[in-house]
């Protein structure tokens, strides 16, 4: 059984983070640049570090995305973001309409939310995705640097995604809600990933 397990068991009480907290204890030095930490429901959650794959998959996205994009709409890389007082994530890309504010971006006016994944898929996938949900995040992909298969989740009703679709690396994969610009073929991309590190 491992401390936090004991801790739990035991019933002691457990000191909550809001996210102002956590911003303050970053720009004091509490945390360091390089520690990448998600909030989740006042707890600091550690950040798996990300392997070549992911790494890749993530700079390709962001060159066809960068080239792309229609001038209203825009996407952020890694960017906090904030879901309520004592939650934020940090997604590898957030889409959203360009009159909006970074400081003012919540739930409602995020298009599409992508997460990369490597080692944290089954996270990702998991409980992750069900935070998403829970705060009305209409579209998530998870995309599997793995296997190259976009896990497309929409419809977030009572907490859970209602469709959650698979896409291989040669299917297209078009959002619901982000411009037609945001569309990808994992294909497409060049990924030079035969070195099976990530």
């Amino acid at each position: 059984m491992n401390v936090r397990a004991i801790i739990e068991k035991a019933g002691l009480p457990r000191r909550g983070f809001t996210v102002k907290e956590v911003e303050r204890m970053s720009e004091v030095g509490l945390l360091r640049a390089e520690e990448r930490v998600e909030l989740i429901g006042g707890e600091l959650i550690p950040m798996n570090p990300k392997g070549s794959r992911h790494e890749t998959l993530k700079l390709e996205i962001m060159l066809r995305w960068g080239r792309q994009h229609p001038a209203d709409t825009v996407f952020i890389p890694e960017t906090t973001f904030r879901l309520s007082d004592d939650t934020f994530l940090e997604p590898d890309f957030l889409v959203f309409r360009r009159s909006v504010a970074i400081r003012d971006l919540r739930s409602g006016l995020a298009l599409l939310a992508v997460e990369i994944s490597d080692s944290s898929l089954g996270f990702d996938l998991g409980p992750k995705a069900l935070i998403y949900a829970h705060f009305g995040i209409r579209e998530l992909w998870v995309i599997d640097a793995t296997t190259n298969t976009i896990h497309v989740h929409r419809e977030p009703v009572d907490g859970r995604y209602a469709s959650i679709t698979p896409w291989s690396a040669d299917d297209l994969v078009v959002p619901a809600f982000a411009p037609a610009e945001f569309a990808l073929r994992l294909a497409d991309l060049d990924l030079d990933l035969d070195d099976g590190s990530g």
